[in-house]
């Protein structure tokens, strides 16, 4: 199991073809690379009834731990695939994931439909 970077919860390995691979060692998890893995979980995780203003300058602070990371790619993909609620992974909060997710989810409706309609003209031609 995988342990990601700034969490204590054991989560599944992303699979190595969905995710770019940097110049490194092929065996080694993406997570050894990690940025967040020297600094402080709590930068990346909400303390529970943190105000709004406290939250926001937290989560700015930990997208610049994000920004420098060369491993960011992978870890915004591992929080896209498991999905990670709750945190700030990849330099992204959780709202702005399920975003992301949500216009995947879109983009793939819209895929589908246009092969489906591809497939009836094709079929009728």
């Amino acid at each position: 199991m995988l342990q990601p970077p700034h969490s204590s919860l054991q989560v599944a390995a992303v699979p190595a073809q969905r995710v770019p691979v940097r110049d490194r060692d092929q065996d080694a998890p993406w997570h050894t690379e990690a940025v967040c893995r020297r600094d402080e979980a709590g930068l990346f995780f909400a303390p529970s009834k943190e105000p709004t203003a406290a939250r926001l300058s937290r989560e700015e602070a930990a997208k610049r731990v994000c920004a420098r990371c060369p491993v960011m790619v992978e870890c915004r993909e591992h929080a896209l695939l498991q999905p990670e609620p709750y945190g700030v992974w990849g330099g992204l909060t959780a709202a702005e994931r399920r975003v992301v997710l949500a216009r995947r989810r879109r983009r793939d409706m819209e895929l589908q439909k246009t092969a489906r309609a591809q497939g009836r003209i094709a079929a009728a031609g």
